[in-house]
C-alpha cells in the first residue's frame, strides 16, 4: 500500500475585506508540489471550504490524506459534517461546497490534523510555508481578484519537507 499523501494546509480570511487566501504544499511519492489561490467577496467559512476543496483537488480516488493545518474552520468540518449526518444541524450556507467536500471526502480516507496556530509555527516547516504563502493569496486576491498559481519549485525547496 502507498504511503499517504502529506498535504500542509494553510488558510488566511481577512474579515473587514472579506477576503480569502490559501497555499497547499503536497508531499508524495513524485516529490513535492504546492499552489497558491485567493478569493474576494466571501466569508471564512466558505475560504476554507475553498482552500481544502483546493487540497483535495487531483488526488486519485482511495488514496489515503494525511492535512495538517492551523486552521480551526479546516479542523473541524469532518465533525461538523459527522453531527449533520447523525441529524444534528446541517449547514445553512455553501451549500454547493458543503456537497463538493462531502463527494471529496467519500471518494478517499482523509485524516486531519490541527497543529499549532500559524503565529506560534516554528520557521522552517512546511505548516509555516504554506501560512505566508496564503498571506500572499489573500493579499493578491485583494488587489486582482481571484487565482491560483503554482508555487515555484526554488521556493517549494524551502518549504522544509
Amino acid at each position: 500500500m502507498a504511503e499517504p499523501v502529506r498535504i500542509w494546509l494553510g488558510v488566511s480570511h481577512h474579515a473587514a475585506f472579506r477576503v480569502a487566501g490559501w497555499a497547499v504544499v503536497r508531499a508524495d511519492e513524485a516529490g513535492v508540489s504546492g499552489f497558491a489561490g485567493g478569493e474576494r467577496r466571501l466569508d471564512a467559512e466558505r475560504g476554507a471550504l475553498l482552500a481544502l476543496l483546493a487540497a483535495l483537488k487531483d488526488l486519485p480516488a482511495g488514496r489515503s490524506v494525511v492535512l495538517t493545518t492551523s486552521d480551526a474552520i479546516v479542523a473541524g468540518f469532518p465533525a461538523r459534517m459527522a453531527a449533520a449526518q447523525a441529524g444534528g444541524e446541517a449547514p445553512a450556507d455553501n451549500l454547493d461546497l458543503w456537497a463538493a467536500l462531502s463527494t471529496a471526502l467519500a471518494a478517499r480516507e482523509v485524516k486531519i490534523v490541527q497543529a499549532a496556530a500559524a503565529p506560534g509555527t516554528p520557521p522552517g516547516t512546511p505548516l509555516a510555508f504554506a501560512a505566508a504563502w496564503a498571506e500572499f493569496g489573500r493579499e493578491r486576491a485583494k488587489d486582482k481578484g481571484p487565482f491560483t498559481a503554482s508555487i515555484p519549485k526554488p521556493n517549494l525547496a524551502k518549504a522544509g519537507v
